[in-house]
């Protein structure tokens, strides 16, 4: 029974480990649950702590690849960002908190943190809090639905899982392609698409 829920942490892990905004990994965690009759608040903690493991490896090896594909002036640009983050102290950690509560990828979040070099212990118990929080309102509902639902992969492409990627992508391109310096700095919006090395 116990690999079951290794099986969780690794898939919830393998979701969010990756710099691309992929289906959230309450969905892996509410197909497990329900394919394996497992506890729905083990799935949740094992799941939740599987995606926060990830999340935070993705903060170390995302500065390692935009190093190498980013020109340098756009690594700068993010890590003015981060930096400026930084400054707000618990305003920040409330914005992160709330953004982890909200139905968005947090995958623009995680790399925005990575490229600014930002320390993960920044970040992460607030998006802790906020996923654990997000998660298992979602893994209990989506228990309850498939429940109540005889086909588990009914609805999984659905307009909610196309707006959350097309979401998630323009999140990244706006972190990307912005130059968020000059917005901040000098209070002009600027897009500039020559980011790459």
């Amino acid at each position: 029974m116990w690999l079951k829920y290794a099986l969780v942490f690794i898939c919830a892990m393998a979701v969010d480990i990756v710099p691309l905004p992929l289906p959230p990994a309450f969905v892996i965690m509410i197909y497990l649950q329900i394919r394996y009759h497992l506890n729905v608040w083990i799935v949740i903690s094992v799941g939740v702590v599987g995606s926060v493991f990830g999340r935070y490896i993705l903060t170390l090896y995302i500065p390692k690849i935009a190093g190498r594909i980013f020109k340098p002036a756009k690594n700068e640009d993010v890590q003015f960002l981060g930096k400026k983050l930084k400054e707000k102290g618990w305003k920040s950690h409330l914005a992160i908190f709330t953004y982890s509560l909200l139905p968005l990828p947090t995958t623009p979040l995680f790399i925005a943190g990575g490229m600014a070099k930002m320390k993960p212990y920044l970040i992460i118990p607030a998006f802790f809090a906020g996923k654990f929080i997000s998660d298992s309102i979602a893994v209990l509902i989506g228990k309850y639905v498939t429940e109540s639902t005889p086909d588990i992969v009914q609805g999984s492409v659905s307009w909610k899982s196309i707006s959350g990627l097309v979401l998630g992508v323009l999140l990244i391109a706006m972190l990307l392609f912005i130059d968020w310096r000059t917005c901040i700095q000098q209070k002009k919006f600027k897009i500039n698409f020559k980011i790459w090395k």
